[in-house]
């Protein structure tokens, strides 16, 4: 038996009066993800416990048969495993975003208090990685110290690593607060002031750089300042190979997920084209996969698109990355494990990112769970689509501790 897991990061979402009160789920056509639902078995899990802000990396992790309450020490720890960047055990790591602050005035070349600002856009603009590059080398050399260093990323995700650092201390992710006055999500706590000054100290290097300039007049939102968040220690798991005895290996675009698939022993796979937003390379994701399976047991395909529209709060880009998933990603791999042996599907999203709130949200997630075994699939109630209306019928298969899921997943064939 061979496995795969298609991961629509953020695509749960609530209705909305845009869509005649549906969801964009129940909205998009999607006949592949109806498919596997009105053929498999159905049910919902949380995958983030109660008490736990509701991460990308909390949810991953439980859908990877962690229990977050144990095991989760941070996002930005799991992001410097995939960056190969090794964390003593008093270091602490951040996630350091590339955002665009609004003021009410003009921001002249001099930088300005960010404590007045308003969070415009957390991903400047989806700066390219070439650029963000080259403004966090800039930063490392004005800013950086024995203590503080700065490392380059994929567009507007990086990291900050603060040696014999403090970790105790409360950081708003930027996605939460777009639109957003900064004053009142600033970090707060032991060693929060060290995070401020960083902050602040980086809009007098960007405002004036020169690849902001440009962006500015090309029409591009700038990379004004750094945001600083998601701190955490080393995270530390048992394999995924001891746990299921199963060789794995993991898609996305997104380096937290790598971070998370690396924890778990699992084989990187990188696609030419996948980007993380809906550009990205959906096929070339699929067909990855469904090579990668003629060598691994398991491969996780996770795709961020629909998630990123949901948290600029883009209800066109969020219906077309659901569409997109559907055909190029579930399509591809349905048609392609017609000629292969037996294979599992479990399709799902992470979590919630409603369009009407831009951030995640904690609800559990339908999932379905296809086998192409031939055998006849239990007894339980039939859905006629895939969507969150799954988690509200009769009959389902339930999980309040999400991480359980993937014990059912692969043991119970």
């Amino acid at each position: 038996m061979k496995y795969i897991v298609l991961v629509g990061d953020g695509m749960a979402d609530r209705p909305l009066k845009a869509l005649g009160y549906k969801t964009c789920l129940q909205k998009a056509h999607t006949p592949n993800m109806d498919r596997l639902a009105a053929e498999g078995e159905v049910g919902r899990a949380r995958t983030v416990p109660p008490g736990i802000d509701p991460g990308s990396d909390v949810a991953n992790l439980s859908i990877l048969g962690y229990d977050p309450s144990k095991y989760y020490s941070g996002r930005a720890p799991i992001e410097a495993e995939y960056r190969g960047i090794k964390l003593g055990p008093s270091d602490v790591a951040f996630r350091c975003n590339l955002v665009t602050l609004g003021y009410a005035s003009p921001t002249g070349t001099g930088g300005q208090n960010i404590g007045t600002a308003v969070m415009q856009d957390y991903s400047a603009g989806h700066i390219s990685t070439k650029e963000a590059a080259l403004l966090i080398r800039d930063i490392n050399k004005k800013l950086g110290s024995k203590d503080i260093s700065f490392y380059p990323g994929m567009s507007y995700r990086h990291l900050m690593v603060w040696r014999n650092g403090k970790e105790k201390m409360r950081c708003a992710p930027p996605h939460d607060i777009s639109g957003k006055k900064t004053g009142a999500y600033l970090p707060k706590g032991n060693g929060a002031e060290v995070l401020l000054s960083l902050m602040n100290r980086s809009t007098e290097i960007l405002v004036s750089h020169p690849i902001n300039q440009k962006r500015i007049n090309g029409g591009h939102n700038p990379a004004n300042s750094i945001w600083l968040w998601g701190q955490g220690r080393k995270l530390t798991v048992p394999s995924f190979k001891q746990k299921y005895n199963l060789k794995g290996a993991l898609i996305s675009a997104v380096d937290l997920t790598k971070g998370l698939g690396i924890c778990a022993g699992f084989d990187i796979l990188n696609v030419k084209g996948a980007t993380g937003y809906i550009d990205t390379n959906y096929i070339g994701k699929a067909r990855a996969a469904l090579n990668a399976l003629k060598k691994y047991d398991f491969v996780y395909v996770h795709v961020e698109a629909p998630d990123e529209a949901g948290h600029n709060g883009d209800l066109k880009a969020k219906m077309q990355a659901i569409k997109d998933f559907d055909k190029k990603v579930v399509g591809t791999v349905l048609d392609g494990i017609k000629r292969m042996g037996e294979c599992s599907i479990l399709l799902m999203p992470d979590h919630y990112t409603p369009i009407s709130v831009r951030t995640h949200t904690s609800e559990p997630v339908p999932f379905a769970i296809y086998r192409n075994t031939g055998l006849p699939r239990k007894q339980m109630s039939k859905a006629s689509a895939y969507s969150e209306s799954i988690c509200r019928m009769k009959n389902i298969l339930v999980f309040d501790k999400g991480y359980k899921l993937m014990d059912y997943f692969v043991k119970n064939k």
